[in-house]
């Protein structure tokens, strides 16, 4: 496309040309396992978070000559090149007090090109950081307020970080802080990797509560909200979450970091998600979490699932998932045990602390497995499909999920390694379990959380270990699988099965009320918001071939307005008669009547008790 402005005179390209570094002047240089010469130096300042603004300064020691700066880009844990660099702003580069220019490369658009002059020794930063936090606190990913320099192993890159917190706001992260004067903390050196791997929470309103006092390696909640109450924790909740630590250590047999700390956030002003750190963990949950029961048990599983990530996906590794830096891909074909296995534990360890009862664990199996088996995008893609192509993956994305099958590794990966554990459980007559396997692969090199990698060889030689079997066979069938069936039978196997009725469980009760929708994709084949917007449909289900597709809105069910109420009572209905249900449906702008032929009335999954032994009972069972 031509540019709308007058082209510039040769001269001034000339000019031009002679200022700005050349991008392509050398190929970006491969890392290397060397010691970097010289620490970086990184200055955080947070006290302009009125206007949600961070102001950051950073020294790179450089040798003068063409210096290739990079913004981290794969994020650990994130498993998509997510680096916010798009919120970076405001970038001055200067050496010797003199600006010189920069140059983003045209291929990797987080790699940035500088010439340094003769006789510099070190590159100065300035930047702000265009941060969407709320004034009250600050959860701080340091990869968001970092760059380093191109060429060796982020592992052999050393770092000194200060960071100004606002006037009286507490902190808390894996990094040992050095000294503090003021509001100002100084942290000690650090190797770049561990330092990324190193979040900090600081809030006005802050609550530290000790989760291993009778242990030798330290173990913290740190909470932050947007007011007092909401970060007020009890006695009743305080003791499951200690139970958890004591928990996840005996199913290890190890543990990998020198103290851990649970950064937790409590506010609707915030995505709702939790992020593995090595030491600590990145977790955002609903303001209500503290103070509703039904919220804290709904939410239960994110601290125990981020906490067994210290063990299950950053000690142990895929092999595919490790880089030496942050800017080669990852590859995420083993995210069914990177997550999946992470996520397995979670529910049993959720339990076995009594976060959970046993019942809510069967509540919460009897959910995913309903969701799973009404995938209907199984037919054309695979579970191992769905960890091979998350990179893909654009967050928010709701439309279609059940057609798309997004990160399905998660709740089918904890369908699959139920099936795994009640297997060898039933193959050796109940003296093995999957706990063997906990302990034979993760508990090793205990307070190291220097990652060690491993391969899908390495999981099948390590359950072979704990009991013989075909297990290459066995796992490839189920990851490799398309078709309209859940080939996961661990329920079954483990003595449970599942049953449908017009009652939601008091987890699904609280699922819709968080997430403003209603579910009726057993029934119905429909996920609708409580404004009437369809977000989700069962492909070729009566629903979505009658046009109640995501993107269209039901603004009214039998010639009633729309509200859940309503749907629902119309569904019930339904079940007594042979007319079909009736909505005025708008797309866009425009409107038309449509008729779904359903009278199978609500349907709520649950596990009632089936066959043989009770596998899960024994599986949820704490360990003494």
């Amino acid at each position: 496309m031509r540019p709308a402005f007058r082209r510039a005179s040769l001269a001034t390209a000339i000019a031009l040309a002679t200022l700005a570094p050349t991008a392509f002047a050398q190929d970006l240089p491969a890392p290397v396992d060397q010691p970097y010469k010289g620490n970086l130096a990184l200055n955080v300042d947070l006290t302009d978070q009125a206007r949600h603004l961070i102001h950051v300064r950073e020294s790179i020691p450089v040798s003068s000559g063409h210096v290739v700066l990079y913004y981290p880009k794969w994020i650990p844990g994130e498993h998509q090149p997510s680096g916010p660099l798009s919120n970076v702003a405001s970038l001055i580069i200067t050496a010797n007090g003199k600006k010189i220019p920069w140059r983003r490369d045209l291929k990797d658009m987080f790699a940035f090109h500088v010439d340094a002059p003769e006789g510099v020794d070190k590159l100065d930063l300035s930047f702000d950081y265009l941060d969407a936090d709320t004034p009250h606190y600050i959860p701080l990913e340091f990869n968001e307020v970092s760059f380093y320099p191109a060429g060796y192993y982020t592992s052999r890159i050393m770092i000194e970080p200060t960071v100004k917190l606002p006037a009286g706001w507490k902190f808390a992260t894996a990094l040992e802080t050095a000294s503090q004067s003021g509001d100002t903390v100084t942290f000690k050196p650090v190797s770049y990797e561990n330092f990324v791997d190193s979040p900090l929470l600081t809030g006005k309103y802050f609550n530290r509560v000790d989760l291993a006092p009778d242990q030798s390696v330290p173990v913290h909640l740190d909470i932050v909200g947007e007011d007092a109450d909401s970060i007020k924790i009890s006695d009743k909740q305080i003791a499951p979450q200690r139970s958890l630590v004591v928990q996840a250590n005996k199913l290890f047999g190890a543990h990998h970091y020198g103290h851990y700390d649970f950064l937790l956030v409590v506010s609707d002003h915030t995505g709702h998600f939790g992020l593995e750190h090595h030491q600590s963990s990145d977790d955002r949950l609903f303001a209500n979490f503290l103070s509703d029961a039904k919220v804290h048990s709904a939410a239960g599983t994110l601290l125990p699932h981020e906490y067994i990530h210290s063990w299950n996906g950053k000690f142990r590794r895929p092999a595919d998932l490790w880089t030496p830096t942050f800017a080669e891909p990852m590859q995420d074909d083993l995210l069914w045990v990177y997550e999946g296995l992470t996520d397995y534990w979670a529910g049993v360890l959720t339990t076995r602390s009594g976060i959970w009862t046993t019942d809510q664990w069967h509540d919460s199996l009897a959910g995913i497995a309903a969701d799973m088996s009404a995938r209907t995008g199984r037919q054309w893609r695979s579970l191992q499909d769905t960890a091979d192509g998350i990179p893909l993956a654009t967050h928010g994305m709701s439309s279609w999920v059940n057609l798309r099958r997004s990160s399905d590794y998660y709740p089918e990966g904890q369908m699959l390694w139920l099936d795994v554990d009640t297997k060898i459980r039933e193959l050796s007559g109940g003296k093995h379990t999957l706990d063997e396997f906990a302990k034979a692969f993760y508990g090793m090199d205990s307070g190291s959380y220097v990652p060690k990698t491993y391969t899908f060889e390495d999981v099948v030689k390590t359950l072979n270990d704990v009991q013989p079997y075909d297990w290459k066979r066995f796992l490839r069938e189920r990851l490799d699988y398309t078709g309209d069936t859940l080939p996961e039978k661990g329920i079954e196997d483990g003595g449970w099965k599942l049953v449908y009725d017009d009652k939601p469980t008091e987890f699904a009760k609280t699922q819709e009320t968080l997430r403003k929708s209603i579910n009726l994709a057993y029934s119905l084949g429909i996920q609708v918001t409580n404004s009437g917007e369809v977000r989700d449909a069962q492909w070729e289900g009566a629903a979505a071939k009658a046009g109640l597709v995501p993107g269209v809105t039901i603004v009214a069910v039998n010639g009633k307005e729309f509200s859940p109420e309503v749907l629902k009572d119309a569904v019930t209905a339904a079940k007594s008669t042979t007319t079909p249900i009736e909505f005025l449906i708008k797309d866009v702008n425009d409107f038309q009547t449509v008729k779904v032929d359903y009278h199978g009335g609500l349907k709520y999954p649950h596990l009632v008790r089936g066959e043989g032994k009770d596998l899960i009972g024994a599986i949820a069972m704490p360990r003494k």
